[in-house]
């Protein structure tokens, strides 16, 4: 059993804290501007190069090199659609460019689940209730034990097969997570509630369907066979990648979850601090940082949703410096490392107990409890 990383923090340290995660969040609102704008138009141009060039190359699949560059062409823009665009657009973060085709209410993504769904699920639910054991249901999908809390059952014992299959087809894993199947089976969810729901996800997949295993093949004459095999490793090799960059941003050794009552009352420098506890980055160079949206600066993610994904970079240091400062911990790590300790987890997890590596926090005294987890105000996300 382990104290959480915060514990040893006053409330006026983890206060002051919020207000100098406030500063650095004021500084980059005010400084948005034409470089960020020139940012994500060069993002966007390159990624439909790489899509209208890898599926030009692609009609002539039946030539193995003209298949193997057409598929890594277009594995990348699939990436770079749903990681640094599709994720970060339907975040908001360039809404202040008042541009109607790069809105977050106007942005349709290459996947499986509809941006109206996703946004609802992850911008809410995931982002305000962060790590909440009870209220955020990204912690475990819904299939996964990832906290040694969750109670063990005998269908973890194949959650490693599980993960496995799941990185496979991770969008159409997500669209059915934000169905609620879970809600669905259980009766909190009605049918009635749920049948809208799942015909506008059928049909968002049966347009992704039409587009990459059917047009796009025919399109290509006799190399049908082959393009239709590139279409699907593209979208494989997509849905592997996005699932290793979320699950290394959320579930590593050393990211904290939180009981139910640390919402209540909780403070802006609270939320700050649940965000930094629940979160790992990733470390890497610039096409890495490019090619997972960004999201390799999970925390700074977490802090600042809204903020454009070009800046994470920038502030980095400044909120590793922060945690440093106010001995908080600044969970990183490259992809490898990080994605073997969220493998040891779900494995190690699968079976009962747990607790020895990855145990609750400690209690606090009452007073404490009370001190440091209620808010006077509901602390809300920055957009």
């Amino acid at each position: 059993m382990t104290m959480s990383a915060a514990a040893h923090l006053t409330d006026d340290q983890v206060e002051t804290l919020g207000a100098e995660l406030d500063a650095i969040r004021d500084e980059v609102l005010a400084s948005r501007g034409e470089r960020d704008a020139r940012y994500i138009h060069s993002v966007i141009r390159a990624q439909r190069g790489l899509e209208v060039g890898g599926r030009a190359i692609l009609m002539f699949a039946k030539f193995p090199p003209a298949w193997i560059a057409g598929t890594a062409a277009l594995s990348v823009a699939k990436i770079l659609e749903n990681m640094e665009l599709g994720h970060n657009i339907l975040h908001g973060q360039w809404d202040w460019m008042r541009d109607p085709k790069i809105h977050s209410t106007t942005w349709e993504w290459d996947h499986a689940d509809p941006a109206e769904f996703w946004k609802r699920s992850h911008n809410f639910e995931h982002h305000t209730f962060t790590n909440i054991r009870g209220k955020d249901r990204d912690l475990g999908y819904t299939v996964f034990r990832i906290t040694p809390e969750e109670e063990w059952r005998p269908k973890h014992l194949i959650q490693p097969l599980t993960n496995v299959g799941l990185a496979l087809i991770f969008e159409y894993g997500i669209a059915l997570y934000d169905i609620e199947q879970d809600k669905i089976a259980s009766g909190e969810k009605s049918w009635e509630e749920a049948k809208p729901q799942i015909k506008t996800t059928l049909k968002k997949i049966g347009k992704q369907a039409a587009k990459d295993y059917v047009l796009f093949p025919l399109l290509s004459g006799p190399n049908v066979v082959a393009n239709l095999a590139a279409n699907f490793t593209a979208n494989v090799v997509r849905n592997v990648w996005s699932h290793a960059v979320i699950f290394c941003g959320h579930f590593p050794d050393g990211t904290e979850t939180f009981e139910e009552e640390r919402l209540e009352g909780e403070t802006r420098g609270q939320w700050y601090v649940r965000q930094m506890l629940g979160s790992a980055n990733l470390t890497g160079s610039k096409t890495m940082h490019l090619m997972t949206g960004n999201l390799s600066h999970q925390i700074e993610h977490h802090l600042f949703p809204d903020l454009p994904s070009n800046r994470y970079a920038e502030i980095a240091p400044r909120v590793r410096e922060i945690c440093e400062r106010y001995g908080l911990p600044y969970n990183a790590g490259p992809l490898p490392t990080q994605y073997a300790k969220v493998w040891r987890k779900i494995i190690r997890l699968a079976f009962p107990g747990g607790h020895e590596r990855y145990g609750a926090a400690v209690q606090r005294p009452k007073a404490r409890v009370t001190a440091l987890t209620r808010r006077r105000t509901p602390a809300r996300l920055a957009a």
